[in-house]
């Protein structure tokens, strides 16, 4: 088990610090930071909810170290700076290791704190303790007493609990699966996810009050994008809206292995053939409201980039794990006006996607803000509604 070692003295002005990292919190929101939400920041130090290692993005889609030790101004910085920070990773059966655990960019708590509107005596359940800063902000703003955390990780929620007691902020933290919410201090006044969810799990719905508030992180399949901001109302139900921030780590008990495999297709199959005129870049390049507009109307499909095929320049490949189905792109390395397609399985997923795509430019591309989601609990999960209004 690894713990917080003693913290070296802070090279950097605590005040200028944390003066920095409200500014650019500020300039992210484009607006000042609610005094409340600035006392609790100052209230609670984020550096201490950090480990002695952090991993920081290195430019090339991996990570690199920083330790406090070593490198106590590049640690210190990174602490106060408004970036996500990778604090743990794990290893998958194959011997990959793979972040598991991460401190929010700054940015984000605010907004969904914000969003949250968690105020003196509300009843708070957080799904993702984490390295429990965020726990530690709930606790400031309705009182310890009124704040339970969940996380799955028996080392992260032990990791915590330490720097909470440090913190002098000490909520109810529970090692505990965050799918089954937390009933014995049910109901809640306000429920908010540090992980993100493809469906909502039905005991979240349950165990908030009527006219409680749920902020979720959203995710699909095809993206990975989107906060839920959601009321639940008297018959049961939650309706609310997409904001268009926030991309975190799925809820543990919805990941599932159905990565898209180097070697599709796989050989034996024979798959339909066509061209199309529709970019594959349109649909899963930049444009993250077309890119969740798909992962909505979509289900089940997944799509990843590759550059290392024999028979074409760039392949954009899509699948859906469930139905075996498999679609793929290609680019030629020249022309951008058709593209080769070829599908397989009992879903024709391309199809499927330009049919979206297309709706999606008929609506008149609509971001991610414009739709409208409504929760409605079905046997032992929830089921999703989508609408964007005229």
């Amino acid at each position: 088990m690894t713990s917080h070692s003693p913290e070296p003295e802070n090279p950097l002005a605590p005040d200028e610090a944390l003066g920095d990292l409200l500014d650019q919190i500020a300039e992210q929101l484009g607006s000042p930071v609610p005094a409340h939400l600035q006392a609790a920041l100052r209230a609670v130090p984020r550096h201490l909810f950090l480990p002695p290692t952090l991993w920081l993005r290195d430019g090339n889609g991996g990570h690199e170290p920083a330790d406090r030790e070593d490198e106590p101004d590049r640690w210190w910085r990174a602490a106060y700076s408004d970036a996500p920070l990778v604090t743990h990773f794990t290893e998958s059966s194959d011997g990959d290791r793979f972040p598991s655990s991460s401190a929010s960019m700054p940015s984000v708590v605010v907004r969904m704190l914000r969003a949250l509107s968690a105020e003196a005596g509300h009843s708070v359940l957080e799904i993702g303790t984490g390295t429990g800063f965020n726990a530690a902000l709930l606790a400031f703003l309705c009182g310890p007493e009124n704040v339970t955390s969940l996380d799955v990780d028996p080392e992260l929620t032990r990791r915590a609990q330490r720097a909470l007691k440090a913190c002098g902020r000490q909520p109810e933290v529970v090692c505990a699966d965050g799918a089954g919410g937390w009933q014995p201090n049910a109901p809640y006044d306000r429920i908010i996810a540090t992980c993100s969810v493809r469906t909502v799990p039905l005991p979240w719905l349950e165990q908030t009050v009527t006219g409680g508030l749920l902020v979720i992180p959203w995710d699909t399949p095809w993206c990975n994008f989107g906060m839920l901001h959601a009321t639940k109302q008297a018959d049961g139900t939650a309706e609310g809206t997409l904001a268009p921030y926030g991309s975190f780590m799925l809820l543990r008990a919805q990941q599932v292995d159905a990565e898209l495999r180097a070697g599709m297709p796989p050989t034996g199959q024979e798959p339909e053939r066509s061209v199309t005129a529709v970019s594959p870049w349109a649909v899963a390049g930049n444009d993250l409201d077309a890119q969740m507009y798909i992962g909505l109307r979509v289900p089940g499909a997944w799509h990843v980039w590759d550059t290392e095929v024999d028979e074409a320049h760039t392949r954009l490949r899509l699948a859906d794990g469930r139905t075996s189905s498999w679609a793929c792109v290609d680019y030629d390395g020249r022309q951008t006006s058709a593209f080769a397609v070829a599908q397989y399985g009992a879903r024709k997923l391309w199809d499927e996607v330009t049919r979206a795509y297309e709706e999606y430019v008929a609506a008149g591309r609509p971001g991610v803000h414009r739709h409208r989601l409504r929760l409605i609990p079905d046997g032992r999960s929830t089921r999703l509604e989508v609408s964007v209004p005229a």
